[in-house]
């Protein structure tokens, strides 16, 4: 199958679980052409209309046939690899944006060429996945990590979670998220608990994804630690459950990329703390085969 006769990918997560790793991992394929986090409200790698020709207002951007006028023409650009060199210009004209401009330009161009495909790698479209799949025609890959793991690398970043952006959408609230309405609500409280928030965020996302994996067809949902673990054979099964063609430059450019951080580590977080985020999300890592015993290690 060659690239323009694909569906394009998507491979989304929370931030910090390998989204963007994997992203560029099946673009060795040759058969794609990866495209950075176009719903990242923040300007790079977000905010580009050369990339994408809509308005992110939040992160973790809700999408829904309710308000897709917008979203839908600029995502069926996006995978088409149309990109709108004046549109980009007029927003971004800095040195270095003029840089990037022309590398994504090329990029975008150089892949129609070629025939390929998209592979989009964000995990700020965790939430827009299910309208994605629906309307844009989407594969979907959906990253997960170790909970541990993944708050203790947002601690050791200083990253704070934007638990109000998830708020400030009342649709999100109500189609998706009602379930962990009072959990966001009192994690206003206590802005500076960064673990906790941390925590909750993570809760959310993949509680969320265990409810829409039904409507997604064909959803594949990935270890990161079982991707850094032993990243060549399983690379090469996930090329095959997405029909890819994993040859001899994909296994070298994984094989470039060891990529330790999928690994289980708590640095940065105290054993209480680690604690607290193993039984805050008891309810959720299970599913994705992260229980107690297993954290503690």
């Amino acid at each position: 199958m060659s690239g323009a006769d694909r569906d394009p990918l998507l491979v989304t997560g929370m931030p910090r679980t390998a989204t963007g790793w994997v992203g560029r991992m099946l673009e060795a394929s040759g058969r794609l052409v990866y495209v950075h986090q176009p719903l990242n409200p923040n300007h790079p790698p977000g905010r580009s209309p050369g990339v994408l020709r809509a308005e992110v207002r939040h992160a973790f951007q809700y999408i829904s046939e309710e308000d897709e006028r917008d979203w839908l023409p600029a995502f069926r650009d996006t995978v088409q690899l149309r990109y709108h060199p004046l549109a980009e210009l007029r927003r971004n004209h800095a040195p270095d944006d003029l840089r990037r401009a022309a590398g994504q330009m090329a990029g975008f161009a150089l892949g129609r060429l070629r025939g390929r495909q998209v592979v989009l790698g964000d995990p700020y479209a965790v939430f827009a996945a299910p309208w994605l799949h629906r309307r844009v025609g989407c594969q979907v890959v959906v990253t997960v990590r170790d909970p541990v793991a993944t708050v203790s690398s947002w601690r050791r970043l200083g990253w704070r979670p934007t638990l109000g952006d998830l708020l400030a959408q009342p649709a999100l609230v109500r189609e998706r998220l009602a379930p962990f309405r009072g959990a966001l609500l009192a994690a206003g409280a206590d802005p500076a608990d960064l673990v906790g928030q941390a925590t909750l965020l993570w809760r959310v996302i993949y509680g969320t994804v265990l409810a829409f994996r039904k409507e997604i067809r064909g959803v594949v949902v990935v270890r990161a630690e079982d991707l850094s673990v032993d990243p060549a054979p399983t690379f090469a099964a996930l090329y095959d459950r997405l029909g890819l063609p994993f040859g001899p430059a994909a296994e070298r450019a994984i094989a470039r990329t060891i990529h330790a951080g999928g690994r289980a580590r708590q640095e940065g977080l105290r054993r209480q703390e680690a604690a607290r985020v193993r039984a805050l999300t008891a309810d959720v890592a299970p599913a994705y085969g992260y229980v107690a015993e297993q954290l503690s290690r």
